[in-house]
């Protein structure tokens, strides 16, 4: 998912301020990642989890959590779209 003016426009963002949304947009891609970082690891022992983190390459990745948590696109799928429920819910207190 990319997270950029149509992103913010399909959140409602688009009057944000230039500055703010270069900085909400930088949040956003941080919080979501923390998210699904939290959700994945839950179920996975401290080995799995060490492994996970030793792999670098974006493809190895994909298909070590393909293996071993089967489920984590159904999680990353669900972590934006609560995320973006979050976002519409709170817009107005969003815009400066």
């Amino acid at each position: 998912m990319e997270f950029d003016e149509k992103f913010l426009a399909d959140m409602g963002l688009s009057a944000m301020p230039e500055e703010q949304k270069r900085d909400f947009l930088a949040y956003v891609q941080e919080e979501l990642e923390i998210r699904i970082g939290e959700r994945i690891s839950r179920g996975l022992s401290p080995a799995q989890l060490n492994e996970f983190d030793a792999i670098t390459d974006p493809v190895e990745a994909a298909k070590w959590l393909e293996t071993n948590r089967p489920d984590y696109r159904e999680i990353v799928s669900r972590t934006i779209a609560e995320m973006k429920e979050e976002i519409r819910e709170n817009r107005n207190r969003l815009i400066r």
